[in-house]
């Protein structure tokens, strides 16, 4: 009995000892996937949050985009409705001293000298005399002129040697209004010592210049191109 006692042990004993590697094994099986399958989620979280992250920035990043070009946009605006104002207030500034030019010339031919005598009638001879001839940049007689060529050499007519460009000449005189002008006198177009143009009053309302190379030598009123101001050298 006791030796069938201890031999049912033993084989007990021995069961057990066969099922424990088999349970063993299950476990770390399990406990392998368990593992692969948190890996794998904390994987898919990392993936999502980085693509959230991704997307949130990239909307980000539109929305500032969009309001810049909106900004660009209304700044481009606002820049071209300036441009638009300022060349209306240009021609209408234009516009009005065309006018007041032309009511000063008619109102003021009384005072004006409209016939000029000595060198000044020299002065106006000369340059009228050089109507329907060329313009040519930097040309000083006797065919063509450019504006300043011509202006100096109808003064040399008369012994006075004016500087050579017309921002020179448009400071040789004394400055005189444009309503007390007397023939001879030396108009200008831009500020005084950095005139663009010059050309000769001959009175009567009148100007003689060297306009451009499409127009050559011409006489124009007053009115036709305004100047900015006149110096008198006579």
């Amino acid at each position: 009995m006791a030796a069938a006692g201890a031999a049912s042990a033993n084989a007990a004993e021995t069961t057990q000892t066969l099922q424990l590697p088999t349970l063993t094994a299950d476990l770390s099986t399990q406990v392998a996937q368990s593992a692969e399958a948190t890996q794998q989620a904390a994987a898919n979280y990392q993936l999502r949050a980085e693509r959230d992250a991704a997307a949130a920035n990239a909307a980000k990043q539109a929305k500032a985009d969009l309001a810049d070009a909106k900004k660009k946009a209304e700044a481009k605006k606002k820049a071209q409705e300036d441009a638009r104002k300022a060349a209306a207030e240009r021609a209408t500034s234009r516009s009005t001293e065309r006018t007041t030019l032309a009511a000063s010339t008619g109102s003021s031919t009384s005072t004006s000298s409209s016939t000029a005598t000595g060198s000044a009638a020299a002065v106006v001879a000369f340059v009228k005399a050089q109507i329907g001839k060329s313009y040519v940049l930097g040309a000083t007689g006797p065919s063509a002129y450019d504006c300043s060529g011509l202006v100096g050499a109808a003064f040399k007519q008369v012994g006075i040697s004016l500087p050579r460009v017309s921002q020179d000449q448009s400071t040789a005189g004394t400055q005189v209004s444009l309503s007390n002008l007397q023939a001879g006198d030396i108009l200008y177009w831009g500020s005084a010592g950095s005139a663009y143009h010059v050309a000769v009053y001959v009175g009567d309302g009148m100007f003689v210049g060297a306009q451009n190379p499409s127009t050559g030598i011409v006489e124009r009123p007053l009115s036709y191109d305004p100047p900015t101001g006149a110096v008198r050298v006579l």
